[in-house]
């Protein structure tokens, strides 16, 4: 049996879902510009909240990567605020499409619909609140938000600000809804939720992925776990490694497309260790390498066969030798999870290999991995990075929101 609180939320979004797929885009701009506009209004009741999210996760010991990713502030606030403004200018998607004319007169258009009701199941980043609702609501969606307890205190004052202007702006009540019940047996329910629940999007840690793909019965678009790597190629022009390794490992090493692995060619190893060994040190990034770099680094800590595996999501970063591009392919073919992978070469035929074998959602030459991201490819805010191969895959904007939809007209046309 499901909870009869649940099954008034799926009620209440089955039926404005009904009215929202047929918004204009102009009132769901209007409705996106107040959103961002409340956000501002009730910054202070927004970091009060917050805060004290903040204490109990530093209270229970949760790690200082998985506090900072929580913790917002008035400048963070007003990026989430600018966010929906950049949405209100991205291409509606929904009516998109062709028509073609068969020979019998049929005049098939091929259009995009939203999907329907989405719920997404996330874990303690606060700022994904308001960034699938935003791209949920612009792409015609209701969505169904259930975040992590972590951030629980931030998340409802964060729904109901932003659910109180979409409604202000005479959009359904009920397009956006957050579910605050942290029991998890609530969210079992929601997977089998399928009368309802179109689409199912979880959007966290490996575990919580793992655990909505292998128990939903609603379909899943898995977005997948960061394992990133950057080869640095023998032919690689240092001046351009160097920077791209600290920026992928550094800038914001709590995210799932930062660097969580580093492998070096052979070749220059000996030369190349050195000068990124002493970078990494410079911004306390602790290296964990394979025998040969402890042998060239003296201060990195031997690597486990779980540091190939793991998504560190810290300033930690796993470091090995290969043999040449092949060594580095086996590599990242046997531990990648499809996310982002990138080559530093100067070398055109290595590099055109690199991004020919290597079978992931974003492949990178000369780049850093932290450009994966919908903001960054001119998306404007994500719903999450798909690994996976149907449907969507990548950054996940405004068009990964919608599906097919078949209008076909005709004049009195039968099958023969």
């Amino acid at each position: 049996m499901f909870h009869p609180e649940l099954i008034e939320i799926g009620q209440r979004a089955k039926q404005a879902a009904r009215q929202l797929a047929f918004a204009s885009t102009e009132s769901k701009n209007d409705a996106l510009i107040l959103m961002s506009e409340a956000l501002l209004k009730n910054e202070g009741e927004i970091l009060k909240a917050n805060s004290l999210d903040v204490q109990a996760a530093e209270e229970k010991g949760l790690k200082k990567s998985l506090v900072n990713r929580l913790r917002l502030t008035s400048a963070s606030i007003a990026q989430i605020s600018q966010s929906l403004k950049e949405v209100v200018a991205l291409r509606d998607p929904v009516g998109e499409g062709e028509v073609w004319t068969r020979p019998n007169g049929l005049r098939i258009q091929q259009t995009r619909v939203p999907l329907g009701v989405v719920a997404m199941i996330y874990e303690a980043r606060p700022n994904v609140t308001v960034d699938a609702a935003a791209l949920c609501l612009k792409s015609g969606n209701v969505v169904i938000l259930r975040g992590g307890s972590e951030a629980l205190e931030s998340n409802k004052v964060l729904a109901r600000v932003i659910a109180e202007a979409a409604e202000e702006s005479s959009l359904p009540s009920g397009c956006i809804q957050l579910i605050t019940e942290t029991n998890r047996e609530w969210v079992q329910q929601l997977m089998r939720l399928n009368d309802y629940v179109d689409v199912i999007i979880p959007r966290g840690g490996a575990g919580l992925i793992q655990t909505v793909v292998q128990n939903a019965t609603v379909p899943v678009i898995e977005t997948g776990t960061g394992m990133c790597h950057a080869f640095v190629d023998r032919d690689a022009d240092y001046e351009k490694a160097i920077p791209i390794v600290l920026n992928a490992k550094t800038q914001n090493p709590g995210v799932c497309n930062a660097l969580e692995t580093m492998l070096v060619d052979d070749a220059v190893a000996e030369n190349f260790l050195p000068l990124i060994g002493e970078e990494l040190r410079k911004n306390q990034v602790e290296i964990k390498g394979c025998s040969r770099t402890c042998e060239i680094l003296p201060y990195a800590v031997p690597a486990i066969e779980e540091d190939w595996v793991a998504e560190h999501l810290d300033l930690i970063l796993s470091v090995k030798v290969v043999s040449g591009l092949d060594g580095a392919l086996d590599h990242i073919y046997k531990y990648s999870t499809k996310h982002s992978e990138t080559i530093i070469t100067e070398n055109y035929t290595r590099a055109q290999r690199f991004l020919r074998e290597i079978d992931a959602a974003a492949v990178y030459v000369n780049a850093s991995t932290r450009f994966t991201d919908g903001g960054r490819f001119g998306f404007g805010a994500e719903i999450g990075i798909s690994t996976q191969k149907l449907h969507a895959r990548g950054p996940m904007g405004l068009r990964e929101l919608t599906t097919i939809k078949y209008i076909v007209y005709g004049d009195g046309q039968i099958v023969k």
